[in-house]
């Protein structure tokens, strides 16, 4: 008997429809299975996986040799989520437990412990998102993903946490609720909470405002200091000031954390911007994404939000240059022999580092134990080209005994987001888009919405003469100023936001 049973699989972040057909032909001495269409070991597994399920729920599974196929047949099929489709259409196969015309207009996907329990399976989000695009009336998934996929409204849901359940309610033998998620309430009551705040950081005004720019534009920044000055401390409060996530972008960086397997038990949706923070040991293919199957790599997973990197020098700089191209791009292409694919990686640089190998060069209260060389071989680690991708290049200096122990608390992180909000909302209008900020302007739109007025066409002169700026940096600074303005709702760009601007490029000038 023939039948078919329709499911998705990924491709990157790209969700693909997949045909699972079963052909039971009942002949043969022994009941065999074989799997074709470009099966990983994870699906040829299967075949055990679904036979014990069958069995264990109590159904017969087909006498004699059956033929899965997985279509389109090129494509190649990885990951364990195709385990309940398949032993769907064996029991349908069999013309008993179940009508075969009950899985028409249904999508399919679930893991199968050995006893017929549903297991969750990554990226139920991005294929409810796919299966509603395509017109698919409802969903089977796993109970543990039925809140996460619900979240995709317009497409019905149906969670189950065992395959006779399934059955059950394919045969309209055990009726279920669909699952719902009020995507707006959450989202709306969603309350940020950080461990960190800018009032427990005493001084560092220069670097505090500095950080209020980059949040306000999106740009990049490095803090360059001594060890113990405060960059990591101010690096976890900076995530405090970033406005909150609008509900398309909430629902992109969900989809992604769901394909990586990092979406956090019990939230079906991330409504606080990304932090991540890699150790510096990590490889290109867990920064960028990789493996055969490409997955999200640590910049795909911060879309939207933060990648810091602490010790920026300790990481390989193969590896920080592997990083020039999506910072520029907002995305990162992986390709392998079977094909290629596209992560989105729109994402704030934020990165902290020593000024030598002991971290006090240039200290007025403890001596540098570095050579010359040891200096520059350390710098020379971070390259110009991606320096110039990095806006902000601030220098965090040690805080006195007089500011460490009696000076009063500074702004609260909530004030400073507040006025980085008001920046922000100025770009939204300007460019009609929730989610472009100044940093992501092209050169057309730095020409567009980049106007200077007489001052600050003196004083951007002025600043290329004497600082030799590169044509990136210029637009770098331009970008900023642009920011500065809106900080202060001003139109054009006048001499001070340019100043401002231009002496956050500065110190790579003194140490480089």
């Amino acid at each position: 008997m023939f039948t078919k049973v329709m499911t998705a699989a990924l491709n990157g972040i790209n969700p693909f429809v997949v045909e699972v057909e079963v052909n039971a032909t009942g002949q043969g001495d022994q009941t065999t299975v074989a799997i074709v269409g470009l099966p990983d070991a994870a699906v040829r597994e299967s075949r055990e996986r679904v036979r014990s399920a069958i069995n264990g729920a109590g159904y017969r599974y087909p006498y004699g040799h059956s033929t899965v196929s997985l279509a389109p047949a090129d494509v190649k099929k990885t990951g364990a989520g195709f385990d309940l489709p398949i032993a769907l259409a064996l029991i349908a196969a069999t013309g008993k437990n179940l009508d075969p015309a009950s899985l028409e207009g249904t999508l399919v996907i679930g893991e199968l412990a050995l006893d017929g329990i549903i297991r969750p399976v990554n990226g139920a989000l991005a294929i409810a998102v796919h299966a509603r695009e395509l017109g698919y009336r409802r969903l089977i998934c796993p109970a543990a993903n039925a809140a996460e996929a619900s979240v995709a409204e317009g497409v019905e849901v149906y969670g189950v946490s065992h395959l006779a359940e399934a059955v059950k309610f394919l045969d309209g033998l055990e009726p279920l609720t669909p699952a719902h998620c009020d995507v707006k309430g959450l989202f709306a009551s969603a309350v940020s909470r950080f461990d960190n705040d800018f009032s427990s950081v005493k001084g560092h005004g220069m670097v505090k405002r500095g950080l209020e720019v980059a949040a306000a534009g999106g740009h990049n920044v490095l803090l360059i200091g001594p060890p113990g000055c405060g960059k990591t401390l101010m690096a976890r409060c900076f995530a405090g000031i970033l406005p909150q996530l609008c509900l398309d972008e909430a629902l992109k960086v969900t989809q992604i954390h769901s394909i990586a397997g990092a979406l956090p038990p019990g939230r079906p949706l991330v409504t606080q911007r990304p932090f991540r923070s890699p150790h510096h040991t990590i490889s290109d293919a867990g920064l960028l994404g990789g493996t055969s199957n490409p997955r999200p790599g640590e910049i795909s997973l911060a879309h939207h939000g933060v990648l810091f990197l602490d010790e920026l020098p300790e990481y390989r700089r193969s590896t920080l240059e592997v990083m020039r191209q999506p910072m520029e791009a907002g995305e990162v292409t992986i390709s392998r022999a079977t094909g290629s694919c596209t992560f989105p990686a729109s994402f704030m640089l934020f990165a902290a580092m020593n000024p030598c190998p002991c971290g006090h060069y240039g200290s007025s209260l403890r001596q540098c134990r570095c050579g010359s060389d040891q200096v520059q071989r350390y710098r020379s680690k971070i390259s110009g080209p991606l320096l110039d991708r990095i806006d902000l290049h601030l220098e965090v200096s040690p805080v006195s005994e007089e500011e460490l122990v009696k000076r009063p608390l500074g702004e609260s992180s909530a004030q400073i987001r507040s006025r980085v909000e008001k920046a922000r909302a100025n770009q939204r209008r300007r460019f009609s888009d929730d989610s472009r900020t100044n940093a992501t302007m092209n050169n057309a739109a730095v020409q567009e919405h980049c106007l200077l007025d007489d001052t600050g066409h003196k004083m951007m002169r002025r600043a290329i003469s004497d600082l030799n700026l590169s044509a990136r940096a210029f637009d770098r600074v331009l970008r900023m100023a642009r920011t500065i303005a809106d900080l202060e709702d001003q139109e054009l760009i006048g001499a001070g936001h340019v100043a401002e601007a231009v002496n956050y490029r500065t110190l790579d000038r003194r140490l480089w």
